[in-house]
């Protein structure tokens, strides 16, 4: 696996991140929040901010951002994977499409979706620092993390109607076998060229693809391998 895969995989993995800005008040010092995020399928990070947040007034001042995220199973820190992203933040337009699937990881704020002071907001990387362990430091340009469009964008939808229609067995096995975890309640929230997400009970779980998956046909194949691991 190549840095760039390693280093979306990490950010796919988690939702909360430490954001950090230049404040608009105190003369470009670096302010630090934290923050829900949603990595969209090009690899590129999405957050919902308010307009009466610092933060976003020191976006709107000065769109310069960078956004942190660890793997956070083990309490050394120090010994964890964990991803800069150094970008910029900007307003993203297609709030509609963004916001069902944001909703599907985070329903907790359909309240703030109907608020006229909440916005997207889609952090483009200019560059991304990804540290894996032990000798493993890495620059990671933009241009080998982003990945192209691709037909599983607009196939998503299905794929996981079919999975939450007809395979929530198989998904609990996947839970068991990944993350040993016995789950009851399984719902497929998302699908990217680089895993997917199951909400297994009250967590969300990541399941890396060995290889990039970019329709629906090769998603089939990948789920399909990934279950007979796991019978």
């Amino acid at each position: 696996m190549n840095s760039a895969c390693a280093a979306r995989q990490l950010l796919r993995a988690h939702r909360y991140g430490a954001l950090c800005t230049l404040s608009k008040k105190f003369n470009g010092h670096p302010f630090g929040s934290m923050t829900p995020y949603l990595v969209d399928h090009d690899g590129s990070p999405l957050i919902l901010i308010s307009t009466l947040a610092e933060h976003t007034k020191n976006i709107q001042h000065d769109s310069r951002i960078s956004l942190i995220t660890y793997r956070q199973d083990d309490s050394d820190i120090q010994s964890q994977a964990r991803i800069t992203v150094v970008g910029e933040a900007q307003p993203a337009m297609d709030k509609q499409q963004i916001g069902a699937r944001y909703l599907r990881y985070f329903p907790e704020a359909q309240s703030y979706l109907v608020m006229s002071d909440f916005s997207f907001y889609r952090i483009r990387p200019l560059t991304l620092r990804y540290i894996g362990g032990f000798g493993k430091i890495h620059w990671v340009s933009a241009a080998s993390y982003l990945v192209a469009p691709y037909p599983l964008i607009e196939q998503e939808d299905g794929v996981i109607t079919h999975m939450n229609t007809d395979h929530r067995d198989t998904m609990r096995r996947y839970c068991r076998h990944v993350h040993q975890r016995d789950t009851l309640n399984v719902e497929m929230l998302g699908i990217d060229c680089d895993g997917f997400d199951v909400r297994a009970d009250d967590r969300i779980l990541r399941f890396d693809f060995t290889e990039r998956v970019l329709d629906a046909q090769q998603a089939r194949r990948a789920l399909v391998e990934m279950a007979r691991s796991a019978a």
